[in-house]
């Protein structure tokens, strides 16, 4: 159902407190607290506690609550399958330029790709890069969070970044045209002391990044299909090995075309379904206000084991299996008005999007005016100059561009890449919360959200486009990842501190050895991380205290 026009500006007007709803269909309920800060339920609803879930999701403590909607052979297909499709396609489009075009598999080419690609290639090379499973999982659990302030902190505190480092690309072509990484540029700046300890902190960027690749990657195909994490998280690099092994940066430009493609096609199919196909904005912004209208109280009731609706009477309540009736009584404790039995709500911190949010104007989901919102914007912002500026892989991707390219594509890229996190957060993040999907904190945590939303609407079909979608970012950015960390050990470490006289050969084979070193050990640190309970939005979080302090130093050495 949908609320009038002056339902929605009588509440938007009024002055309460976060956590405290208008009750549906005009019900009255208040709390107060005792001295021993036990919940005494004044007024507690006397009718149908109604809510917009799903009839098959009542009674669910979890969306994903062993129900995998694709079988667990189609998981790991999907992760080995393709990373050997295009590890296949990437290497015959190089082998095709060396053939025809006379391009030679130097080291040089290997690990800057020439230095002349092009503005367009650029581009999507920059979205692809910048498009990890975070952008696509993290930004539509902010949303679930806060509201629409979420993706919109999520997508613009992380393009400032990536339009600000197309300044420093184009101080880079002017002062070091030649150069292969940025620790080269410390070296000859600052001496040996700075070189290590910038390497340091490129390897510790590069290590958080791919982290976070394989945490929401391994999360996401353990919901949809029953893949074991630790597995996964070892087998998805290995698409990744594969190709860039073979063809270098120019193969990871190639790929990472491909991937930007398939992302923002799945990302379209996305959209205009929540907004245009089945439901629309109207509705989804009424669904919206509804959920903030609900209680405390009716929260716990809507998420709790028993709550059932009878389609015969309209009659939402909590079920009495024995007597078989459906009522607002049944879902107490025997004997008590003031404790619900078997919520799966939590006093402390709410597990579930329901009711007003604390911290937003008048807890609503669309406004602005969100503290916790603007707090995770600072934070957003903060930590994301350390992924852009410490992080090798965009130095290399200026390396690699034509002079006159290098910004533009820069620019381009972090315009086009806004809309990844901002449009997908605001369908699936919003729909969400506004059809009251039974994903908890737990499951958001782990980037779920677009899972659940998907495979709510298309069922295994959209299971399947977003385990693809999270493939195409997880593999992009991987590759990039490695073919950044090859780089620096090869010229960094390697000729550098080893062997001062190495030819282009060493230095292509130390680049392939470290390539699949890295992608065999990368698994690692996301197993040691899942197994102490850290998912994917806490690094998320965390990333910008441990590398932060390296970005000024760098800005100023340009």
């Amino acid at each position: 159902g949908q609320t009038s026009n002056s339902t929605v500006f009588e509440w938007l007007t009024a002055d309460r407190r976060p956590g405290q709803g208008v009750p549906a269909n005009s019900r009255s309920t208040s709390t107060s607290s005792t001295r021993a800060g036990r919940r005494e339920l004044v007024n507690m609803p006397t009718n149908d506690v109604v809510s917009q879930m799903d009839s098959k999701y009542w009674g669910d403590e979890t969306f994903f609550e062993n129900n995998a909607p694709l079988p667990r052979w189609g998981g790991y297909l999907i992760v080995v399958g393709f990373g050997v499709f295009f590890s296949l396609v990437t290497t015959g489009i190089v082998s095709l330029e060396t053939k025809f075009v006379g391009t030679k598999m130097s080291s040089e080419f290997f690990n800057t790709a020439g230095r002349d690609i092009k503005i367009g290639l650029t581009a999507s090379v920059i979205v692809s890069q910048w498009t990890w499973a975070a952008t696509l999982l993290q930004s539509s659990n902010v949303a679930w969070q806060y509201g629409v302030s979420g993706p919109f902190w999520y997508a613009s505190g992380a393009t400032i970044q990536v339009l600000l480092f197309g300044v420093l690309a184009i101080e880079l072509k002017r002062r070091a045209p030649t150069c292969h990484t940025v620790c080269e540029l410390v070296l000859a700046r600052w001496g040996t002391t700075a070189h290590k300890t910038f390497i340091f902190f490129s390897f510790l960027t590069s290590i958080i990044v791919t982290s976070m690749l394989l945490l929401g990657g391994s999360a996401t195909m353990k919901a949809l299909a029953g893949c074991d994490v630790n597995l996964t998280s070892f087998l998805i690099p290995w698409g990744v090995i594969l190709y860039t092994a073979a063809g270098g940066l120019k193969a990871t430009f190639l790929a990472s075309y491909i991937h930007t493609g398939v992302i923002f096609i799945i990302l379209l199919v996305m959209v205009y379904t929540v907004y245009v196909k089945e439901y629309s904005t109207d509705q989804i912004y009424d669904l919206l206000e509804q959920t903030v209208q609900h209680s405390f109280e009716e929260c716990e009731i809507i998420f709790s084991e028993n709550y059932r609706c009878d389609d015969e009477t309209d009659a939402c309540g909590c079920e009495d299996k024995a007597l078989g009736t459906i009522n607002i009584d049944n879902c107490y404790k025997p004997g008590t008005r003031d404790e619900i039995a078997d919520t799966y709500y939590d006093d402390d911190s709410p597990r579930y999007a329901c009711g007003a949010v604390a911290g937003n104007r008048r807890g609503s989901y669309l406004t602005m005016l969100s503290g916790p919102g603007l707090m995770f914007g600072i934070i957003n912002i903060i930590g994301n100059f350390g992924t852009v500026f410490v992080d090798q892989s965009y130095w290399q991707s200026a390396i690699a561009a034509k002079p006159a390219a290098a910004h533009k594509g820069y620019m381009l890229g972090g315009l086009v890449w806004f809309t990844i996190p901002f449009a997908l957060a605001t369908a699936c993040g919003l729909a969400a919360t506004a059809l009251q999907l039974p994903i908890d904190a737990g499951e958001a945590g782990s980037g779920l959200v677009p899972p659940a939303v998907a495979t709510h609407i298309y069922g295994t079909k959209g299971a399947l486009m977003i385990a693809i979608m999270l493939f195409m970012a997880i593999v992009s950015t991987g590759s990039a990842e490695s073919i950044a960390v090859s780089s620096i050990a090869a010229y960094d470490i390697y000729r550098t501190y080893f062997n001062p006289e190495c030819t282009g050969a060493d230095i292509m084979r130390v680049s392939r050895y470290v390539i699949v070193l890295y992608g065999a050990t990368m698994g690692v640190l996301a197993v040691i991380l899942n197994y102490i309970g850290l998912n994917l939005g806490w690094v998320y979080l965390f990333m910008g205290i441990v590398i932060g302090s390296a970005v000024i130093p760098l800005r100023n050495m340009m």
